[in-house]
């Protein structure tokens, strides 16, 4: 067998240790004590998806062969049909939140914002306290502090999808008319029908 074989044969055997080891750390982290919406369960979880996708692959090119296993939410019909080398890739982001606390979202922004008007009024109320904090704040440090802005985490998604080169401000207009699920690389979702799936599971076991 040739050196260059058996280094391929080594990575495959690689990629396969990579999945067990995220999967122990997955079932670490949705096991150990914490609270809801604990940002270590989505991070772990984004890791064992992630080291799944790159076992399916490395093991499809050297075998032939593949995993029974998908992304949960993948559902593009067809499956991929995009270029195997994309010239460019498109990070789409989807988080929902509910709004929990609508006083402490306008307190958050007005120390931000001394011109906001204190407790709401004619300058947008609700509205313009979210447009404050949310061009104030990058989106993960949002995510990470929302019960101290007032929000509550909902589901959420992120795609990775291949897509063409664009001219600076060449989608602006309309940003999301690009995404094909054709075109899909890779997806991590995050919501809590994930959770309550793992626990019917635990409760079967």
């Amino acid at each position: 067998m040739s050196d260059a074989a058996q280094l391929t044969i080594a990575e495959v055997r690689a990629a396969a240790e990579a999945v067990k080891a995220a999967i122990d750390r997955h079932l670490q982290a949705v096991s150990a004590p914490a609270a809801a919406d604990d940002p270590a369960v989505a991070a772990a979880y984004e890791e064992l998806a992630a080291a799944a996708i790159a076992y399916d692959q490395i093991l499809y090119e050297v075998y032939d062969e593949v995993t029974p296993f998908e992304v949960p939410g993948d559902e593009s019909a067809g499956g991929y049909v995009g270029p195997d080398q994309p010239e460019a890739i498109s990070v789409l982001i989807r988080r929902d939140y509910l709004i929990t606390d609508a006083k402490r979202l306008r307190a958050q922004a007005e120390r931000v914002d001394s011109t906001l008007t204190p407790g709401g009024g004619k300058d947008g109320g609700v509205n313009a306290a979210i447009g404050v904090l949310f061009g104030e704040y990058e989106p993960d440090e949002i995510a990470a502090r929302c019960e101290e802005f007032g929000l509550e985490e909902g589901d959420s998604t992120l795609w990775v999808a291949a897509s063409e080169p664009s001219e600076p401000g060449e989608w602006l207009p309309e940003p999301f008319d690009g995404a094909d699920p054709q075109l899909l690389i890779c997806r991590f979702d995050v919501s809590e029908v994930y959770d309550d799936d793992l626990d019917r599971f635990e409760g079967e076991a």
